[in-house]
């Protein structure tokens, strides 16, 4: 009897739900193979991948929730000598989590990567960790959250090895950014199962989750030199494509159980402009994401944005504002999503010595932002610092966190039940009608709003001084000078 009503409930949820998050692009439309058709040499893994097709999401077993308190570390210092160094600063500390380079800024593969043919077939592999299965050993043995960093349409490597798959001019040549770097075209649905293929075969090496980076289109003046198929374009806009490649990436990893987040600009947040030229759409990506990481610096905001004079000299203040606006965006397409990833927001451990109005990030700057992230309602964060140097003073203890989250739960918990009271009165207090006499003499209340400036092109390496400098577009990746 019990069998009977398991039978009858799975069948319900396959109804109700459906088998795919994701309507895929027809096959007549595709330029290759799926790499979903590429298993592992073990047939019980073939059979298990097969059975995970033709199960809907819901079916699968959800994998618990973890509240990140992270730091990135590059490929290179993960396979160097250094990173024992920072897995013992982490010891003891509130850090739990860990964002690794999997495929770097330079497109390639910082371990030798099992089940990726398209990987091998290019050569993509730079063995920065030798020993994979040891590392990942160490960090569970330790509890630490792993996450896989992918950078996704910047990568020079696979530009060069598929030029049919990048970017390119008018006369038919390979693009390259004002770098000198090529980038791959984001309309080429074989580069979207490059990357889940990536992401699986991150997966299987034991990453707890496959963060994308650089879900975008560069942005900088070469950009106009650049043109689109529009047998590839099909009428879609930059922010349609890369709306959809989150959705069929997401589609394709979340249907094997794989956490999935995507970094984006803190500046497409309020900015249709900034948006509109990378082609990211916050409320809309994150409507196909478990979690998204807006990079909201406060050294990449220019002089003026949110009222504040030099965003780098108010790092509370900075973050607190970028949250709301957050929140704001998020608020207005939440009854009509489905589901709504969380947003876990990358924060500055780093001194931009490069700006005119800057100060020097230490132990008071860092927390000031955690404390930010707390205020505005959020739990998690990532530190970034390109050069892998962190604060460490800055951090609490694991006991001391505990005791943090204890009182911010608390505090949150009271002023949750200020505002139902507050609500309460408000609805029970009478309505006091307003004469045009008392109308004229209060006057028209007139809301100011800040607006983001456009962004005029990529973070780089050296920074020119500059007084007012507009909101600056910048990722996660790359050594560069602290972005």
């Amino acid at each position: 009897m019990m069998k009977r009503w398991l039978l009858a409930v799975i069948v319900c949820s396959l109804v109700a739900s459906g088998c795919s998050r994701y309507k895929g692009i027809p096959e007549t439309e595709k330029n290759s193979p799926s790499s979903d058709e590429t298993t592992d040499d073990s047939s019980e893994s073939s059979e298990t991948d097969k059975q995970e097709e033709t199960l809907p999401v819901s079916a699968l077993p959800k994998k618990t929730p973890v509240k990140v308190k992270g730091i990135y570390i590059s490929g290179y210092m993960a396979g160097s000598e250094g990173f024992q160094a920072i897995l013992d600063k982490i010891e003891g500390t509130e850090i739990n989590a860990v964002v690794i380079d999997v495929k770097n800024d330079d497109g390639r593969i910082t371990f030798a990567m099992d089940g990726a043919p398209t990987v091998k077939e290019i050569g993509a592999e730079k063995k920065y960790i030798q020993d994979m299965p040891a590392m990942m050993a160490q960090l569970k043995a330790r509890g630490i959250y792993t996450i896989a960093r992918v950078v996704a349409f910047r990568d020079p490597y696979l530009a060069e090895q598929k030029p049919e798959w990048s970017l390119k001019n008018k006369d038919g040549s390979l693009h390259r950014d004002n770098k000198g770097l090529a980038w791959v075209n984001p309309y080429r649905t074989e580069v979207w199962d490059y990357l889940v293929e990536v992401g699986e075969a991150a997966s299987r090496a034991g990453f707890d989750e496959v963060q994308f980076d650089y879900i975008r289109f560069a942005t900088d003046s070469s950009m106009k030199q650049v043109v689109f198929d529009g047998d590839e374009t099909k009428g879609r806009s930059k922010t349609d494509i890369i709306t959809e490649f989150i959705q069929y990436a997401y589609g394709k990893l979340s249907a094997r159980n794989i956490t999935v987040s995507a970094d984006v600009f803190g500046t497409i947040i309020g900015s249709n402009v900034d948006a509109q030229a990378v082609g990211q759409v916050y409320s809309d990506m994150a409507n196909h994401l478990d979690y998204i990481c807006p990079m909201i610096y406060p050294s990449h905001y220019g002089d003026g944005n949110f009222g504040i004079d030099h965003p780098d000299t108010e790092p509370y203040k900075t973050i607190r504002a970028a949250l709301k606006l957050s929140k704001s965006d998020l608020e207005k397409t939440r009854g009509e999503a489905v589901k709504q990833a969380e947003v876990r927001p990358w924060l500055q451990d780093f001194t931009a010595s490069y700006l005119d109005h800057h100060i020097s990030y230490g132990k008071k700057e860092v927390r000031e932002q955690i404390q930010a992230v707390y205020d505005a309602g959020y739990d998690e964060w990532i530190l970034w610092s390109a050069s892998n140097r962190y604060t460490w003073d800055a951090l609490l203890s694991e006991e001391e966190a505990k005791k943090e989250g204890a009182r911010i739960a608390q505090q949150r918990a009271t002023k949750e039940a200020e505002s139902t009271t507050a609500a309460v009165k408000t609805t029970q207090a009478p309505v006091k009608v307003q004469s045009e006499a008392e109308k004229s003499l209060e006057g028209a209340v007139e809301e100011e709003t800040t607006r983001q400036q456009s962004s005029s092109g990529e973070a780089s390496e050296k920074k020119e001084k500059r007084n007012k400098p507009p909101v600056v577009i910048v990722t996660t990746g790359g050594l560069r000078n602290e972005k």
